[in-house]
Parts: C-alpha cells; structure tokens; sequence
C-alpha cells in the first residue's frame, strides 16, 4: 500500500510492459493480502477486532477490482499471465485463485433458511415440482417394433447361453468323477500351491499400488477424514459459535452504555452542546461579519460542526464559494463571445491536422499511462492504522456508537438552534433581514416555474402493484417458475488447471484460448465480490450485465449456479422456455419488470426486451446489487452492436485443454464411484477427448458407470476403452466452431480495440526495422566509395 501512492503521483508512463509488471506485482500482493485477511477474519473472535479487519477486507477486495480493471484497459484482454512475476514472488498457479469469504453466506445463513423455508412452503401449497419434466421424444411404429425384436432376441439368447453353460458344467462334472482320486498330500500340495500363489500375487499387486499412490502416477483412493480433519471441523464449529456469542454481548453491551449515557449524562451533553453551538455562532461572526447557516440534515446537522473546524477555516470556505459564484456569472457573460473565436480556432485546426498525420497518436504516446486513484486504498489505510494502536481502535470504536445514542438529543438540539439563529439573524440583520425577504419572494416564483417545466419532464412511475405486498409478488414469481432454487454448486466444483503457456503464445504474437482456471477466477472478481460485498459493489467498478459465452457444455449454467450459491442470492430464470406465453403484450412486460423491481430483483428475456434492456440497466444504481448475467452458446445469432451495448463484460469460456480434461476425468471418475487403477489409463483418455466439453465427458462417465459395472469393479476393474463408444456418440466442438468464436469475440469492442492496438505495435516494428536498414544501406554504401577511391 505504501508502495502504491507513489506511482499514483509519477509522471505517465509509455512502456506498457513496465506498467503491466507493476500492476501485476500490486495484483498478486493484494491476491496474498486478501487470503491471509480472510484466514484472520475467519479465525478472530474479538468483535471489535473483526469489525476492523473486515473493513480492510472490503478495501483490499475492491482494490483488487480495481487493479483487474486497470490490466483490462491496459492490454484489453480479460484475461492475463503472470509465469515471470510467479517464479519472482515463488507463487504457484494455485496461488492465483481467488478466495472466497467465508462470511459472504455464513452471516447471512439466517436470512438464507427463512427464505429456504418460504419457498419450499410456496412449492408445497401449490403443488409445483421443482424439477423440470425431460420432454419425452416421439417414435414411429417401426422404431418401436425393431427396439422390441432387439431385446426379444438378446433374452432368448441370454436363456439360451445360460442352458449351454448348465449342460457343459454336468459334463465337466461327470468326467471328474470318472477320474481316479488323487492322495491325500497330493491334494494339500496342489491346494497349497493355488493358496500360496494367489496369496503372492495380492501381495506383489498391493506392494504395487502403494508404491504408483506414492510416486503420484495413480491418485489415492477416497478415504475417511482422518480423526485430525474430524477434530479441525470440531475447533471451527466451535469458533464459530463463540464469534456469535460475543458479537451478542458486544451489542448488550452497547446499549447498556447507551441508556446509562443517556439517563446520567444526556442533560449536561444538551447544554454544553448549545453552548459550543452558540460559540461557533460568534465565532463565524467575527471572522465573517455575519451569521453563518446551520447545516441541513441531510449534510448531517449541527453534527458536522463538531469536525473541529476553525472560523478561518468557516471563513475561506465562505469566500471560495463567493469566488465560484462569481467565476460562474462571468462565464456565462464569456460565452457568447468566445463561441466565434471557438469556430476560427476549429477552422485553424483542422488546416492544421491535414498537414499532419499521426499527431493524435503522438499526443497519446506522451500522455502516456497514469494511475487512476483508488477509492478504496484510504479505507484500507485508515483501518491498518487503527488495527495498529489499540487504545485508538477501543476509543474510536466507542465514540460513534456514543454520538449515535444522541441522535434524538441532537435533533432537538439542531430544531432550538435554528430558532435561535433565525432570532439572532432579525435582531442584528433588520435591515438586510427586509431586503431577503424580498429576493425569497422573487426566488420562490422562479421556483414555481421550475418546478412546472420539471413536471413536464420527469413523470412520475405509477405504482402497479400499490395493494399487493412483496410476499405475494415473490409467491407469484415462484409459481410462474422465474425465482428458482439455486443448486449448491461451490465455485471450486468448476474443475479447470492453469494455462501453461499463456505467456510463450501471447510473446510469440499469438492470441492463446483462456482457460477454466481464468474464467473461474474473472466470475470471482466480477460477480461473487461485488455481490458478495456492498462495498465493493458501490466503490468499486460497477460492472450491471455478464455475459457467459461458449460452447454447449462449456458449464455456463454452472457458474450462474455457483456465483448464487456463494453469495446467496436470489436466482431468476428467465429463460425462453419460461416466458413462453407468460405475460403476454407491452403492458404485462411492465407489469413483470415493476413486480421484479419491487421484489429487488431484474428480469430480462432478449428477444422481447431488445430497446427497453439498455434503459432498464442504466436504472440500476451501485447501491442495488444487482447483476444480470446472460447465457448463450450462439452469440452470433444477434445483432452484435445492441448485444454489447447491454454486456459490457464478456467472458467467452473455452473447451477445456489436455490438463484441464485429465483432472476432469480423475475428479468426475472419483465422484461416480469409480476405483482408479493402472488399467484405467487417463492419460490416453484426456488425449481422445481432444475437442470434447465438460458436458460429454460427464454424459460418458454417466452412461458407463452404472450400478451394476460399480458392483463389477473388484473383480472386472475399469479401463479406458468402456468409455470410447459414449463418446462416439456424441459430436466434439469442431474447429469450425471455436474459429466462429474468436472471429465474433474479435468483433466486441474489447477485442477490436485488442487488434488496433496489435496493428500498431506492428507498424513500430516496422518502422524500427526499416530504420535499421536504411542505417545499414548508407554504411554499405560509405565501405564501397571508400573501395573505389582506394583504387
């Protein structure tokens, strides 16, 4: 942090790779600061302490914001790489995830099971099912009567083979009993034999298996938490519930406090509060030679006079805002008489830009790159300060909970020092009092006025649902099927690795394919932080609309899940299938919107809402946290230019890669049931299923492992040829398709602005090329004059 203010105060910078080094540094320091700061919210149990540490929690989240901004506009990618800065600071890719706070649904779990509750009593009495019904598909009669003679057929022949095996069994049966009867030694050596090898080879296979767990080349199977994991889960609970109780009597305590306050000290508080009011009174008096206003309520009363403020102080804020009003009348008298010099100067300009190619660049160039101030480093600041001296932090933390348990004292000391000011005012200002008078009178016409032409362009919204309350509205919304259960789905359950050669393509001039790592990373910062936080969501960059793109599979429905499982929001489905037919025509769209808005909520359906949806999240302000996240697997079915006007945040998500697939499969295999051993080869299976998404493996291992091959294992063990015909089946993203991609994602305004600024990195190239060789041209041609007079 103290690192950071100054670079905010240097001149602008022009080498890019030194202002993206720096901010990557400031990034992944935030990254570490924010994990160790959340492991301390988590484990603190003072509660003043954690109200502390909290607020430079919320700073250092919304300065990471920020800084993800501040790269974006920087290299006008989503998406970046830092293997250099990583080797530098000894990180591991693991290391740039983004964490979580644990607090974001735990302080709200109340909350959250009410609403739980509600809505399962809502289904209940209407009697919805939440799950949807999978459409049944049509068949023809043909296809029908070929399904029965197939399975007809294969139960003969099941019967069949079962008859066969019974009657080569007897005669098995009846040759052994033909045959002579072996000793008695002879028959414990022969069963010796069998036991002993058997017994050996379980040996060997077990010996072999624990040495592959070990190397790391097979995963080690699910096990029971240890008794040191049980007893961790113990502790936390347990912390937990002390963290509540001493919240509880901290707030006991507080309005203890407050009442004896207020019962013993609160007349002696009133009177000396008159008696510093009326001082300040004189004193603004004597610096000014007038009475100064009473601050309204809205800028906090006769409380923003106790900000220690000087009358010199009062009196210089008294002339800079005389000066401003008198810089503002000149101006407007200036106006008219610079705009025709305005005119010439344009006129001048454009001549002069003609003759001149490229001084806009030029100019860019020197202006360079600044960084913006932050709005969320003095709150981290001031909070490390009072973290630091705890004498301070105990005093401070008191003194508002004080000056709050006066506020009704205040307000009526505010109401008898106005009158009293008002008093002075008439008494000592008579004649100037007359004079007010009259320009209030003139003032309040042209009030009037005003007020008229503001009628007629400001409408005021009628209510449409002024008689219903909000639990009715979030009833109907539940019945209609828009609010929906969110699927407990944590974002780490989105299983994506690192891209390892982000930085070795981008060096070679080569756009890579953002990973599942990223992406699972940029729905932290732009959705489950500001979300999660109404801090960062009011201070931070507002970001009103997200769009997830890819293609089907991908796991976009996923993330929308997670992001509303680790924030505990609401989730709205408002996909086709759900409007279809549900508030038909322009009047019950408004109707659907203002029952949304009511409830604190926006829904949004692209087709019917295409001129109204830019409107609509232009009314969204930064302290409703809102976010509208859209899903497609087909972003260039629409028109690009309305599209983007609406998602200012693009995430297109991949297919995944080999790293990404290999851990898909381990991790997916493991949640099926299966048991991983030597002869199931993943490897081989992450290299086939080049080109296949999350959504087919799944749809693969589904379809393989089914109770009975589960029950099959110990005897018949998994490989990886039992997956290749669901596979098969299915059709992999072409390459068709990703190209489509790129191509439309090349067309959104952060991708044109990626390529201007890729062309005219290449111009310098050139240019500087070019340099060089004409440098190396006039030397060639310097040695041959030099050849020709030797000769």
């Amino acid at each position: 942090m103290e690192d950071e203010y100054p670079t905010m105060q240097l001149h602008p910078q022009k080498d890019r790779l030194q202002v993206f080094q720096t901010l990557a540094t400031f990034y992944l320091r935030y990254l570490k600061i924010f994990r160790a700061l959340e492991e301390v919210y988590d484990q603190v149990v003072h509660p003043q302490k954690r109200r502390v540490v909290h607020q430079v929690l919320e700073g250092v989240m919304g300065r990471l914001v920020e800084l993800k901004n501040e790269m974006v506009e920087l290299e006008y990618s989503e998406f970046h790489y830092f293997d250099d800065i990583l080797q530098d600071f000894k990180m591991t890719p693991e290391d740039l995830e983004v964490p979580i706070p644990r607090y974001f649904v735990r302080e709200k779990m109340r909350a959250l099971k009410e609403r739980e509750k509600m809505l399962a009593h809502i289904l209940a009495k209407g009697g919805r099912q939440e799950t949807k019904t999978v459409p049944v598909q049509s068949m023809s009669v043909e296809r029908a009567v070929w399904l029965l003679q197939v399975s007809e057929r294969a139960r003969q022949g099941r019967l069949r083979a079962h008859f066969m095996k019974t009657i080569r069994q007897e005669e098995q049966r009846r040759l052994q009993g033909n045959s002579s009867m072996l000793d008695a030694n002879q028959a414990a050596t022969c069963i010796q034999k069998v036991w002993r090898g058997y017994r050996d080879r379980r040996r060997v296979n077990k010996e072999c298996l624990e040495e592959m767990i070990f190397l790391g080349m097979i995963p080690a199977q699910q096990t029971t938490p240890s008794p040191a994991q049980l007893h961790a889960q113990q502790v936390e609970s347990r912390r937990h519930c002390v963290q509540e109780e001493h919240e509880a009597e901290y707030q006991r305590a507080l309005v203890n406090i407050k009442e004896s306050v207020r019962s013993v000290d609160g007349p002696d508080i009133k009177e000396s509060l008159q008696e510093q009011i009326r001082q300040w009174f004189l004193e603004c008096r004597d610096a000014t030679g007038k009475f100064p206003d009473l601050p309204s309520p809205e800028d906090g009363g006769s409380a923003s006079i106790f900000a220690q403020k000087t009358p010199e102080q009062v009196a210089a804020e008294f002339g800079a805002k005389e000066e401003e009003r008198e810089k503002k009348k000149k101006s407007k008298g200036e106006k008219d008489k610079k705009g025709n010099d305005r005119k010439e100067k344009k006129k001048e300009k454009k001549g002069k830009m003609k003759g001149k190619k490229g001084k806009g660049d030029t100019e860019e160039e020197e202006k360079g790159w600044k960084m913006t101030p932050s709005n969320f480093l003095p709150t981290v600041v001031e909070g490390a300060k009072l973290y630091k001296g705890k004498r301070e932090m105990t005093a401070k933390g008191l003194s508002p909970t004080l000056f709050l348990s006066f506020s009704i004292s205040l307000f009526q000391v505010d109401e008898l020092m106005r009158q009293e000011l008002k008093n002075l005012k008439l008494v000592v200002d008579r004649d100037k009092g007359k004079k007010k008078k009259k320009v209030k009178k003139s003032s309040k016409k042209k009030k009037k006025k005003g007020r008229k032409t503001g009628k007629k362009k400001k409408k005021k919204e009628k209510d449409l649902t002024a008689d219903r309350t909000i639990e009715s509205l979030y009833e109907e919304l539940v019945m209609e099927g828009f609010i929906i259960r969110p699927k407990n789905i944590k974002l780490t359950d989105y299983i994506g690795e690192y891209s390892y050669l982000g930085t070795t393509l981008r060096q070679a001039d080569i756009e890579p394919m953002p990973s599942l790592s990223d992406v699972r990373q940029l729905i932290a910062l732009y959705g489950v932080l500001p979300l999660g936080s109404q801090c960062v969501h009011e201070r931070g960059p507002l970001i009103r609309a997200l769009l997830l793109t890819g293609p089907a599979g991908v796991g976009k429905m996923m993330l929308l899940h997670a992001l509303c499982t680790e924030t505990g929001a609401n989730l709205f489905d408002l996909s086709p299938s759900t409007l279809a037919g549900k508030y038909p025509g322009k009047s019950g769209l408004q109707y659907l919107l203002h029952m949304v808005f009511k409830v604190r909520l926006l829904l949004m359906e692209p087709k019917r809402l295409k001129k109204t949806l830019p409107k609509v999240l232009k009314s969204i302000k930064p302290e409703d946290r809102v976010l509208v996240v859209g899903t497609t697997h087909r972003p260039f079915d629409a028109d690009i230019k309305p599209f983007c006007k609406v998602y200012k945040k693009i995430i297109l998500i991949p297919r995944p890669d080999y790293a990404s697939r290999f851990t898909l499969w381990k991790e997916l295999l493991q949640a099926g049931g299966a048991q991983l051993g030597p002869k199931l080869d993943l490897s081989s299976l992450a290299k086939v299923t080049d080109g296949y998404t999350q959504g087919h493996i799944l749809q693969a291992i589904q379809t393989v492992l089914n109770s009975h091959r589960l029950n099959q294992q110990t005897k018949r063990p998994l490989t990886a040829v039992e997956f290749i015909p669901p596979l098969a089946r299915q059709d992999p993203v072409y390459k068709e398709e990703e190209e489509a991609f790129r191509a439309w994602y090349s067309r959104t305004p952060l991708g044109k602005k990626r390529a201007r600024a890729a062309k005219a990195n290449e111009e310098d190239h050139k240019k500087g090329k070019t340099k060089g060789g004409k440098s190396q041209k006039k030397e060639k041609k310097g040695k041959t004059k030099k050849r020709k007079k030797k000769k």
